[in-house]
């Protein structure tokens, strides 16, 4: 088998390909945005700051990848990310949709604390309400889109953290 950094190209490659993957997927919810106006809700914005935060670990997993415990660490919190984004929008779709407003719940709150509202108001400005925001996209709600896909990169995470820790693969 070939080693890539210090992990089967395989394994490396699933890191790369789940921080792609997080970036697309804010990459689309953007053009459903701007291009075709839908508008995000507070926790729709919260999720795209949890896809940026695990493509970023993601990322720096599959760099370090030739030192296991650097490797395993920045893994390890990226599962930590694919689960709070499967929560949030686990969140959204059964709590948060049910009610007219989300302004001031926890999404609100940490974003503006952040200011990535002001500071990048075409990212993260929430410019609907939570129950406007989880609209069907080909007849399923946007929120199980978007838990769906948490669930996978918790899954891709929990390969690398496994492979890493607990198989015992060469780093």
């Amino acid at each position: 088998m070939t080693y890539i950094r210090g992990m089967s190209g395989r394994n490396a490659s699933i890191l790369l390909v789940s921080a792609l993957v997080a970036l697309g997927a804010v990459g689309i919810a953007l053009v459903l945005q701007h291009g075709f106006g839908m508008e995000p809700c507070a926790w729709c914005t919260f999720q795209r700051l949890l896809y940026l935060v695990f493509a970023a670990l993601a990322a720096l997993a599959w760099l370090s990848a030739r030192q296991r415990i650097v490797t395993s660490v920045f893994a390890g919190l990226a599962l930590v990310t694919a689960l709070a984004g499967l929560w949030a929008a686990l969140h959204q779709q059964f709590v948060a949709a049910k009610s007219l407003s989300c302004s001031f719940t926890f999404a609100d709150r940490a974003l503006m604390n952040l200011r990535l509202d002001e500071t990048l108001p075409w990212l993260f400005a929430a410019t609907a309400s939570c129950g406007e925001a989880n609209v069907p996209l080909l007849g399923i709600p946007f929120a199980w889109w978007s838990a769906t896909l948490f669930g996978l990169l918790a899954l891709a995470a929990a390969r690398a953290v496994w492979r890493v820790c607990v198989a015992g693969e060469k780093a």
